[in-house]
């Protein structure tokens, strides 16, 4: 048992667990590991073909190239919801309609159906790769806005909102297993924290920006604004953002006899190192036919099953709790910071995201870097053997953050305390989004690589049907139940949710082996 993970009498490596170091534990002798392919005394996981076409063997300025593009990208995808946010007062006066409407349409139905389309555009980014998917994704958002634009009653804004939704899915989903694609797993975690910093600053910039656009030129103002953005972000995909799916077969990363006979079986009369290197010409096509032979239709239903799994069900309820209250705080401070004793303005209600925002930019970085080193120093005291359960550790920090950063807030704004106070506690929830999310996602991708697309759909269509119910009431519940007591009610159920890191932790080992040995998880 490495750090109060339990060991499986089952299987001594279930997927997930691998060697990073050079220390010997009982499953790896000397002989087994001498030949793979290191990056200093980290044996490389996955191992890389010797192909020049594989993405893992790109350069690293072309791979992390496309990851700052995909995750830029990502992050004005990401506001798209919640930069209306400051502007909802506005919109419920200029069509007379009630908040919770407003809300619900402006930014609970785009996420809503950004998490419906993303069953289709995952099977399809499997079957057909993910790049067409990432072009055309970035096309159809230039044009929702324009749309936006030129928006002139609230039916039509609302269609465009569902519109750009179901456009918005593949730039909000696929983005995870692009890093799988193109990382080894000792460098996943800081690109993912890389990827959540765009993210954060998304949600939170994004109301900033806003905010002073819609007091300027209105809630139009703000599409437009939007569709210059997408206007420099569409040449940038289609011109670096290569097709990151490979298709040939690696080395098995498994290098006992019994297992190396399979791998050169696997390998035999398909020489990778003899592969031409790839035409920067060829890459740029946008439809390459099949990648794959998988069903698409299958693919479309897979992540419905996938929830069964241990893994994306703690990762799922995680992300989903930390991602939606980090939401709806941006929605609910509006309806606190615009009533007395506040009576903000859009511009000032988005300048309350800046304490957040430079929180966010500080530790997203910080929670990426300690997602790779923390659990890289565990493994080397761990007989040099990586457990995925070693991301979890970061859980430690984001719970009391989000515990206290909730009832904090409640308290402030229902004693109407200075507006300083107020974004003090909720900076500290901010603070802790990173951490929940670096822990939850990197440890499901460690979980299950190979199915890394289909079980973050789950993640995101869960996180969308929460943040859509909780954008729906969650005007009427604060009026109903005062700050103070939603929040404290917020805080405790974040809390329960989060305890689940506990046996996820103790026992994940064991339930990885489970999943891995069942029937029913082999036919999915």
């Amino acid at each position: 048992m490495g750090f109060w993970v339990l060991e499986d009498v089952y299987m001594d490596r279930p997927p997930g667990t691998s060697k990073l170091g050079e220390e010997q534990g009982p499953s790896f002798d000397a002989a087994s590991t001498s030949d793979l392919k290191r990056d200093g005394d980290i044996i490389l996981v996955p191992q890389p073909s010797d192909s020049p076409n594989d993405p893992l063997n790109w350069s690293p300025m072309w791979k992390n190239s496309i990851l700052l593009i995909l995750a830029f990208s990502s992050g004005v995808t990401t506001s798209l919801g919640p930069m209306i946010s400051p502007g909802l007062i506005l919109i419920s006066e200029q069509f007379n309609i009630d908040p919770d409407t407003a809300s619900t349409f402006m930014v609970g139905s785009i996420l809503l159906f950004t998490g419906s389309a993303t069953f289709f555009t995952a099977s399809g980014a499997n079957v057909w790769g993910k790049r067409p998917f990432f072009v055309i994704s970035t096309l159809l958002l230039l044009i929702s806005n324009i749309w936006g634009t030129f928006a002139d009653s609230f039916p039509s804004l609302a269609a465009m909102r569902i519109f750009q939704g179901m456009a918005a899915a593949p730039l909000e989903t696929l983005v995870t297993s692009t890093v799988s694609d193109l990382f080894f797993v000792h460098q996943r975690g800081f690109r993912l924290s890389l990827w959540g910093v765009m993210l954060g600053a998304g949600v939170l910039i994004g109301q900033i920006i806003a905010g002073f656009i819609i007091e300027s030129l209105g809630v139009s103002g703000t599409f437009a604004i939007t569709a210059l953005v997408f206007c420099l972000i569409l040449p940038a995909m289609y011109f670096v953002v290569l097709e990151t799916t490979y298709t040939k077969p690696r080395g098995n990363f498994d290098k006992r006899p019994e297992s190396r006979a399979s791998s050169v079986a696997d390998l035999k009369g398909d020489d990778p190192a003899k592969e031409p290197r790839e035409s920067y010409k060829s890459q740029l096509q946008i439809y390459r036919g099949r990648l794959s032979d998988e069903s698409f239709w299958k693919g479309v239903i897979k992540p419905f099953p996938l929830i069964c799994f241990p893994a994306v069900i703690f990762s799922t309820l995680v992300y989903g709790s930390f991602f939606c209250w980090l939401l709806m705080i941006g929605v609910l401070s509006v309806t606190v910071f615009s009533a007395p004793p506040y009576s903000l303005t859009p511009a000032q209600i988005g300048l309350t995201n800046v304490p957040l925002a430079i929180g966010a930019l500080i530790f997203s970085p910080l929670s990426g870097w300690m997602s790779d080193a923390i659990p890289v120093w565990m493994a080397k005291r761990n007989n040099g053997i990586y457990e995925p359960e070693f991301r979890l550790v970061l859980m430690l920090i984001a719970v009391p953050l989000s515990t206290a950063g909730f009832i904090g807030f409640g308290v402030a704004a229902q004693e109407g305390l200075s507006l300083v106070w107020c974004l003090v506690w909720i900076t500290m929830h901010s603070v802790a989004v990173p951490f929940a999310t670096q822990a939850s996602i990197s440890y499901v991708i460690d979980c299950h690589t190979k199915d890394a697309n289909q079980a973050f759909v789950t993640i995101n269509f869960v996180k969308a049907v929460i943040s859509f119910v909780a954008s729906t009431i969650g005007n009427g519940l604060m009026a109903k139940m005062g700050p103070r007591n939603l929040f404290i009610g917020i805080a405790g159920l974040n809390l329960v949710i989060s305890l689940l890191t506990i046996p996820s932790y103790v026992f994940g080992k064991r339930l990885r082996s489970w999943v891995a040995r069942s029937e029913w998880a082999k036919k999915i």
